[in-house]
């Protein structure tokens, strides 16, 4: 029988496995709720400032029965705060959210400070890392970092940047550019630290908002230039998010050079798979079922994903802190009851 570990990676390079894994990988797509804070007596905010608390915080999801990874960090603002924007770090149960922008124009650009992973929360993630390699090698730890577009609409009010795609396309891209750079930076040194694979989540970057043009222009090439700059000494495995309506950008998603694709309930897997070929299909519980759903619901759910074809059983999104930990379980047994 597979671990966690080699499940996973079995299935990211298209191979045989026994069974489905079920992961949530952390980041956007936080896995971490308020019933696990409780039993490991860590919670939020404090464990997004400490490297032991954190690692702790998201093993203790493994290891109560739920995810069958480690993922980290919880929220989708270290490079943006990084970069210069200020971030409200929430509560126990509400992630860090952006609550000021340094940029009032597309050229602020050029005043944004340059990605620093040796301090701050970036370190801690990293840290967390050695921690949870050294805690179980055989649980995934997966990487995570905030796509190019969500990094972008962090640093600078949503409709400037959307309106600038048109009307301001070269600075658009070097701004671009400097975000990338500062990801890349940020993912480079997480699969240093020891992460199995990397997840990229960029909610900002949907089908509805972008079209396909659009989406072929800024958003598949600094994604592949994120991914293929990683994968230059040595392949990195990774997981791609994209929300929304993934009708319209089908063709732009077969050039993206990721191991998986996840997307969230708004999109049929069934769709998915017929559409998008030579990545593994992650998803697609609905995050609100597994909130408020009872556990045979979402253990059903789970099921019919799987029988639909998905290679990776996941929620559709980030979880809710509310969310329970037996739903959470009643996911996992559903995969552990599916064979391949």
């Amino acid at each position: 029988m597979d671990t966690c570990k080699e499940r996973l990676i079995k299935v990211l390079n298209r191979e045989k496995v026994d069974r489905p894994p079920c992961i949530c990988p952390g980041g956007m797509m936080n896995m971490v709720v308020e019933d696990v804070m409780d039993i490991k007596g860590i919670s939020w905010p404090d464990a997004h400032f400490s490297p032991n608390q954190m690692a702790e915080l998201t093993y203790g999801v493994y290891e109560n029965g739920g995810f069958e990874n480690c993922g980290v960090p919880f929220c989708m603002t270290i490079e943006a705060e990084s970069m210069g924007a200020r971030v409200d770090f929430g509560t126990k149960v509400t992630e860090p959210r952006v609550n000021f922008y340094p940029m009032n124009c597309i050229e602020d650009y050029k005043k944004l400070k340059k990605m620093d992973v040796s301090t701050g929360r970036a370190k801690v993630v990293l840290d967390a890392i050695r921690y949870l390699k050294d805690k179980d090698e055989n649980v995934p730890v997966i990487a995570n970092v905030v796509g190019p577009i969500s990094v972008a609409t962090s640093l600078i009010e949503p409709t400037i940047f959307y309106k600038a795609l048109t009307k301001n396309k070269k600075t658009v891209h070097e701004f671009l550019e400097f975000v990338t750079d500062g990801i890349l930076e940020f993912a480079r040194a997480q699969i240093d630290a020891g992460a199995d694979l990397i997840a990229i989540a960029d909610p900002s970057a949907t089908g509805e908002i972008l079209g396909p043009k659009k989406f072929d222009e800024f958003v598949v090439p600094y994604i592949n230039r994120i991914l293929d700059k990683l994968n230059e000494d040595n392949k990195v495995l990774s997981i791609v998010h994209i929300c929304g309506r993934l009708k319209s950008i089908y063709p732009q998603l077969n050039k993206i050079n990721s191991s998986s694709i996840s997307f969230d309930s708004i999109t049929d897997e069934k769709q998915v798979i017929q559409n998008v070929s030579d990545k593994a299909i992650m998803g697609n519980v609905s995050t609100y079922a597994l909130e408020y759903g009872t556990n045979e619901k979402v253990k059903a759910i789970g099921k019919n994903c799987i029988k639909n074809g998905v290679d990776i059983l996941s929620p559709a999104c980030g979880i809710g802190a509310r969310t329970s930990i037996k739903n959470i379980q009643a996911m996992v047994n559903g995969a552990k009851e599916t064979n391949a």
